[in-house]
């Protein structure tokens, strides 16, 4: 593990930023990862905007925002696959798996109940 990972896994509010994410409180941890964010440089950046935008992808779709959600949920996916971005030790693959079943399931005009919320593993 980089330097730079190893700060950012001990670093308290990269910590409580998943837990808050993999807890479904989307508000939150978007505020705890865009602390984050605005202190990195380099490709971390992005795969932390790419989280960022899943997050508010959900806060669109709690608040019935469809189309914002797509939007954001793209635009996150766009980064966190983007050639050479850092997965932070966490599985990305998972989580776009996720945003892609779910973005399919708003495409279709389906339930989402019938899909898991985005979660922050980490990587195997």
């Amino acid at each position: 593990m980089d330097n730079y990972l190893l700060g950012l896994h001990s670093d308290p509010r990269f910590v409580k930023a998943i837990s808050l994410f993999n807890q479904a409180e989307w508000y939150p941890a978007h505020d705890l990862f865009e602390e984050i964010w605005h202190e990195t440089n380099g490709p971390e950046r992005t795969t932390i905007q790419g989280i960022l935008q899943v997050a508010v992808a959900e806060l669109h779709l709690e608040n019935g925002n469809t189309i914002g959600a797509t939007i954001l949920f793209g635009e996150g996916l766009g980064r966190l696959r983007t050639l050479g971005v850092p997965d932070l030790g966490l599985d990305l693959i998972k989580l776009c798996n996720c945003v892609e079943e779910r973005m399919k399931l708003i495409h279709e005009n389906s339930d989402l109940s019938s899909s898991s919320f985005p979660f922050l593993s980490l990587r195997p």
